[in-house]
Formats: C-alpha cells, structure tokens, sequence
C-alpha cells in the first residue's frame, strides 16, 4: 500500500465524477463510487454525506498504521551494516516519524468542503491531500492550486463551481451541511441546506483560550494574501480583528506546502510577542498538517535565555535603537588591549620579558584572520605563547650550551604558567555575551567608553547590578554580542587538537585492520567491502538525529528560509537587526497593525520600521474587514482611537452584535468589587464563554484575587491559563487574543502604562466577539462620549 496522503499540483489524477440533477451522475445512470462508498448525490444531506467522511477517516486510519508498521519494521533494525545503511535507516525513521506526527495532527474535522464544478466533477477540501492505494483521489490539500476556488469563487465570477458546500464537523462525525449555492440553474435541481452560516457559525463559537484555524472559512481577500508568492517582504497591515494572526499561520502552512524543497531543510520561524500569545497559537499549524515549524516569543531568540520584561519603558527604547549594534562592537573592541612598556613573565622559575611588539605583533595577526573575538583569540594565544617559548628557549640554552635536549615541552609550560595565563586575560580576556553585556550595564565607566553617543542620563538609565535578568530588551543585544564574540574555546583549541589527532591514529590503526583483512577477504571474492573511515564512524557514538526545526531551534547561528513575525509593529530596530540576520534571503511575512503599538519602539509607519532593513522592496497588502468584533464595540474603540489622534482605517464589520458597550463608574475604593460584578453580569450575557478582565498593573493580583472569591477555580492564575473560564491580563499580555466578553478597567490608566500611547487600550478594547464592559473611577479618555 503506497503512502498518498498529499497530492502534488503535478499529479495527474482526474476528479471524481458527481451525482447531477439530485440523481446519479453517469449517463447510465449508476451512481458512482469511490471504494464501496457513493459519492453524496447534489441533494444529499448530513447522512449522505457522513458515509463519504467515513470513507476519508477509514483511509486516514489505513495510512496511519501503515506508518506505524514500517516505523516499528525501521527500528528493530538497529543501528547496523555500512554507514550508508544506518544513516538511510535513521532517514527512513524520521520520515516516518513526521508522517505520522502529520495524520494524527489532522484528526480532528479531517474534511471541512465540497465543491460541484461545471460539467458534474466534485472536489473534497480537508486539511491533507488523500488517495486511495491505486492513486485515485478521495480529498484535496486546502492548499492545493485547484483547492483555491473554494475560498475564491463568488456567484459574479463563479469560477467553473456551481455549488460550495461547508461540512460542519466534531471530531469525526458530520454535525451539519451548509450550502452556497453559485450558479443560479442550480437552485432549481438542489433542495439547499441552509444553516447559520460557515462564517457566522464560527465567529459566534465559544472561545476557548486557545486559537483555531480558519482553514474553513478562509475569506477571499485573506487567501490572497496567503497564497501570495514567496519571495521578499510582504507586510499584512490589518486592523482588530481581520485575522491578521491566522493569515500569518495558515499562509506558513502553504508556503511550506507549496515549497516544500526549499523550506524543509532550511525550516520557517515565527515569531510572536509574548509566551502567552505563543501558546495561544501553538496548535494551529499542527491541524493544518504542518508540525516542523519553529515558534518563538521575541524573548526567547536567543538560545538559553527568557528575556523578563524591561520595567522603563524609556530603557527599552534606548536598548532598541539600531545604534546599540555599534555600541556592542565598541564594547568587544576594547576587550582588546596592548602593553605600554615590556612586562616580565615567570615560566618554572624563568624570567622571560614580554615586549609590546609582541603583543601588537600577535594582535594583528588575530584581527587579520577576520574571525569573531574569541575564536581570533585562539590565533592570539598561540602566537604569544610560541613567541614566549622560543625566547624561553634561547634562555635556556645559553644556560646549558651544547645540551641538545628536546624542548617541545615548552610551548605547553609557558601556555600553563599563571603569569602568562594573567597576561593573555589582560591583552584579550575571552568573553560571553552574557558576561560581556553584564559589565556593560554595571560598570559606567565601561558603558562611558562603549557608547559616547549616549547621554550621561541615557547611561544611567541602562545602570544595573550584576546578577539581575536579562530583559526582553537585552535579547537582541546578546545576540549582537554573541555574533561578534563567536564560539568561545577556553582551551584554546587544544581540545579541537587532541580531538583531530585522537581520529588520526584511530584511521591508521583502522587502515591496519582494513589492510589485514583484505588479502582473507580477497579469496572470497570480496573487494572494497569496508574502508577505515567506515570502520571509525562505526565505533563513534552518533548523536540523536534532529529534524531541522529542533537543530534551528537550539542554534544560534541558524538561519531560515523564511520568517513570519506576528505583532510586527511592536518590535524594536535591533529586533529586526537580529531577524534579518537570522533570514539572509529577505524572505519575510510580517503581519500587524501600525494602530496598535504601544511599545516604547513602536513603529509610526511600515516605511519607518522596514526601511533601514529591505529599502523599498516590500510589497504591503491591507485586510479590510473585522470577522471579530461585533459593529457596536468597533465604533466605541475608533471613536476613542481618532479622539486621541491616531490615524486609523475603519473597518467593514461581518455583525452588528447584540450587546452594546456597557461603561459603570465607580468610587476609587469600589473598582475591584465592580470588577467582579461586571464579570459576573458578562457570564449572563456570553453564557459559558471566556472573559477576560483586562487591568493596569496594580490591580492585577487583587482583581484576580478577588475574582477567585467569588468564582473560584473557574479563574486562572493568569496569562498562562487562558483554559479558564476568566482570566486575568494586562494590556501588553492581551495582545493578539480574543474572548467572548472583555472587561476594561481604568482605560485611562492603560494608556499612561504605555506612556500615553493610545494603542494599548485600543487593543483592549477590541479583544471582544461578543460583548465590553468599561470600569473607571476616574475621567475616562476622550471619545467614549461618542458612543
């Protein structure tokens, strides 16, 4: 049985032929089949239509044991026979391996459309292509050319589909049909199934503290962004709202669908703003068939280090500014220092002089091999040290003229005495990023040196004690360091050394082998059946084998085929310096909403933020309507929005919604048992839905605690439990998510927690899909009159 669970656009394989006028579709009348099931005829309802849905889950089932046998076969191998075998067996395994991750990743609403074509064909749309064994196809990858039409045919340009039917799925059992019926003939022959609506259905779900995908109800102006090609940088501005996360998701799946070769190796990365938002996200790409995606929040980019966050927004600012790259190279500069006058070294009792001129000598000789501080160092260190050994040589055998003894061991005394060692750190210590970046902020004179373009109040804005966390804001600052430090070898090379020549004599004495093997082997008529690299990579232990997306994700230094970056208008210049270098091809998807900033280096303008990075090569698409937020909420948020000057598009909304914002004002002393209570009267209104309680940092832990009084368990412990019932959240955590019913508290006191920037509180108050509540003791910012 052969593994057909995706169609290439190559792939010949006809479509199924379809049941036509409520009947059979052939000319003879039989209704035709795929296996022993019948395809639906047009008429069909949900029972019809659960047969065919069968089908496709019985096929995914076969594929999925099928991967299970031959990985099971794959492994009681084990690791023997020639290199070559073992490292096909281990390919063999991790395809397998990945397949498997895939089918079961797509289990739940495997199948989600139909489409009836002109000329009686019909397609299945599901989240993976399917075939049967002989190559016939059952269903189509969503992200198939031919899959395109189900997101964008319209009854004005029907593009060859007479109906689009939406397959309302749980888990595995056909729950409901709806159909769009496009080509008006049909409405004659057709007993339509008319539901809520696909769109509609979805929207008014309950939210569930995690993101779903849209691939159902993708719409037309979304899948041309997503299916837009891949090269260079295609900025996706979109207000609350448009989708503008699940665009950036499901366009990742169709890139690596579509690009399969070129990604697979290299691997995409996305990146989001904060861990909470990346867990909210995590399972989209899983469901969409594709699980070899890196994830990453902007401050998780360096390897080892979760970036807190920065608690001056004015400090953030200053470690964002792209001039903090050359303060970085200053500071690794000036780890490289000279004597001023020769200094005495003691080698086992040896007075040995160290001139400047040999200093200097080996400092250029280091900076001409064009490598990162501490792997030049390595070339620093062995000419120091072979300079010393040679002097100590001349020393030594003016004292014992005519003694030819073999001094070799010079070189290893001279790199081990303390006085060289003291001498070497003083010249060109080595350095971490970690340890590097730490003297930075906690030694100004150090800072004064690195960064004269920074004022003294800058300077002592950046003052820390060793030992505190990194922040957010340090993240790409430790990378910069890391990149101009390179890899630190602390034995100097030695270990690379004992290592190179530890295989050396491991190849000669396998050659031997090999050697006396052969002429026995030779009579047998066997030649060339092992060489001594075969015989050494044999004996070696092989590391874990990695799929690319788990190597990218522990290495520093690699770098992607493309790069999604999700809340794009947050991010730093030196954030997007460390991005850029992490995709050297340019190849970038970056989504978000310049209304929406609220850092302290938010961007003003796409231009601004790219500029310094791509030039004008980017293309910008816009998404032009809120599926999210119902109409009544949306004017209340640009309304406040527009009253504080920011510049805004409005936006088309899908539903007028059935509660309008409601706003109480209390006592100072009353805010958080009226919290309470809002949250409470939200339950009545959204019913068992999320709601969130979005509120400035000093009232987070009592709001949460109060609310836990009265609802116990059924409140999270904050941003990482969006599972509950009612969470918690500031503004900064809030961004990018959605609940049922959202409850604002002190809006204007969001707004003087992102320095007066207005964005943060817009977002806070287009989290909802159903309804808003504002809380405030004090004066409300202007705009909320308009309502």
């Amino acid at each position: 049985m052969s593994d057909t669970t995706s169609s290439s656009a190559s792939e010949v394989i006809p479509d199924r032929p379809a049941a036509r006028n409520g009947r059979s579709g052939g000319p003879s009348g039989d209704m035709p089949t795929v296996g022993e099931v019948p395809v639906p005829a047009l008429d069909a309802g949900v029972e019809e239509e659960r047969e065919y849905v069968g089908l496709l889950y019985r096929r995914l089932d076969e594929l999925r044991e099928e991967k299970e046998t031959q990985l099971s076969e794959v492994r009681s191998t084990g690791a023997v026979g020639t290199m070559q075998n073992v490292s096909e067996r281990d390919a063999f395994a991790t395809m397998y391996e990945d397949r498997l991750a895939q089918l079961n990743a797509v289990d739940d609403r495997l199948v989600f459309g139909r489409l009836d074509l002109d000329g009686g064909d019909c397609r299945y749309i599901g989240r993976i292509g399917l075939t049967t064994a002989e190559r016939q196809r059952l269903m189509l990858d969503w992200r198939a050319p031919e899959s395109g039409v189900f997101y964008q045919a319209t009854a004005f340009d029907r593009q060859g589909v007479r109906r689009r039917r939406h397959l309302m799925l749980r888990r595995r059992d056909v729950q409901g049909v709806e159909d769009e019926v496009l080509d008006p003939d049909l409405l004659e022959e057709t007993a339509e199934n008319h539901g809520d609506g696909a769109l509609l259905a979805a929207l008014n779900a309950r939210r569930t503290g995690q993101m779903g995908d849209i691939v159902a109800t993708i719409q037309a102006e979304q899948d041309r962004v997503i299916r837009s090609d891949l090269p260079g940088v295609l900025v996706v501005q979109g207000g609350p709202g448009t989708g503008k996360t699940a665009v950036a998701l499901h366009r990742a799946a169709y890139l690596l669908y579509s690009h399969r070769e070129r990604l697979k190796s290299a691997g995409v990365l996305i990146v989001g703003p904060n861990s909470t938002f990346m867990s909210y996200i995590d399972r989209v790409l899983p469901s969409l068939g594709e699980t070899g995606v890196v994830m990453s929040s902007v401050a998780e980019l360096y390897p080892g280090v979760r970036g807190v966050e920065e608690q001056d927004s004015r400090v953030a600012e200053i470690k964002g500014r792209l001039q903090m790259a050359e303060v970085i190279g200053a500071a690794v500069a000036q780890r490289q220092r000279t004597i001023a006058e020769p200094r005495e070294v003691d080698v086992d009792g040896v007075k040995v002089s160290v001139t400047p001129a040999m200093i200097n000598r080996a400092r250029e000789r280091a900076r001409a091999t064009g490598k990162p501080y501490n792997e030049a160092r390595t070339t620093f260190v062995k000419v120091v040290v072979k300079d010393i050994a040679e002097k100590l040589e001349r020393i030594l055998a003016k004292r014992s003229e005519g003694n030819e003894a073999d001094r070799s061991y010079l070189v290893e005394d001279v790199r081990t005495a303390r006085d060289v060692r003291v001498l070497l750190n003083l010249c060109w210590l080595p350095r971490t990023p970690q340890n590097l970046l730490e003297d930075l902020w906690s030694r100004p004179a150090y800072l004064e040196a690195a960064a004269p373009m920074l004022t003294r109040t800058e300077r002592d804005l950046l003052r820390r004690e060793p030992g505190e966390p990194f922040t957010v804001a340090d993240v790409p600052l430790l990378d910069e360091a890391a990149e101009l430090l390179g890899y630190l070898d602390e034995s100097a090379g030695r270990e690379e050394a004992r290592q190179k020549a530890a295989r050396e004599r491991q190849l000669e004495d396998a050659r031997k082998a090999v050697e006396n093997a052969t002429p026995a082997m030779a009579e047998m008529g066997i030649e060339g059946f092992l060489s001594a690299e075969d015989v050494v990579s044999l004996n070696e232990e092989t590391a874990a084998r990695l799929s690319a997306a788990e190597r990218a994700q522990v290495d520093r230094t690699w770098t992607y085929g493309h790069v999604v970056v999700d809340e794009a208008q947050e991010l730093s210049p030196m954030q997007w310096h460390v991005l850029m270098r992490r995709c050297p091809l340019k190849s970038f998807t970056v989504v978000g909403d310049i209304a929406q900033g609220s850092s302290a280096s938010a961007a003003t303008s796409w231009q601004a933020a790219m500029e310094p990075f791509v030039g004008e090569r980017m293309r910008v698409e816009e998404l032009t309507v809120n599926y999210r937020t119902p109409r009544r909420i949306v004017d209340l948020a640009e309304a406040v929005a527009r009253s504080e000057g920011l510049d805004i598009t409005s936006l088309r909304t899908v539903r007028e919604g059935d509660h309008a914002p409601a706003v109480d004002q209390v006592a100072d002393d009353a805010v958080v048992p009226a919290v309470v209570e809002a949250v409470d009267a939200e339950f009545g209104k959204v019913g068992d839905g999320l709601v969130a309680a979005i509120v400035p940092e000093r009232l987070h832990a009592s709001a949460r605690r109060a609310l836990r009084e009265r609802f116990g368990e059924r409140v999270g412990d904050g941003a990482g439990s969006l599972s509950q019932d009612i969470v918690v959240l500031t503004a900064d955590d809030a961004k990018g998510l959605e609940f049922d019913a959202v409850v604002v508290v002190e809006p204007a006191e969001l707004r003087e927690e992102a320095a007066g920037r207005i964005g943060s509180l817009y977002v806070a108050l287009t989290r909802p899909t159903q309804s808003l509540h504002v809380v405030h003791s004090g004066e409300l910012p202007a705009g909320f009159d308009a309502r």
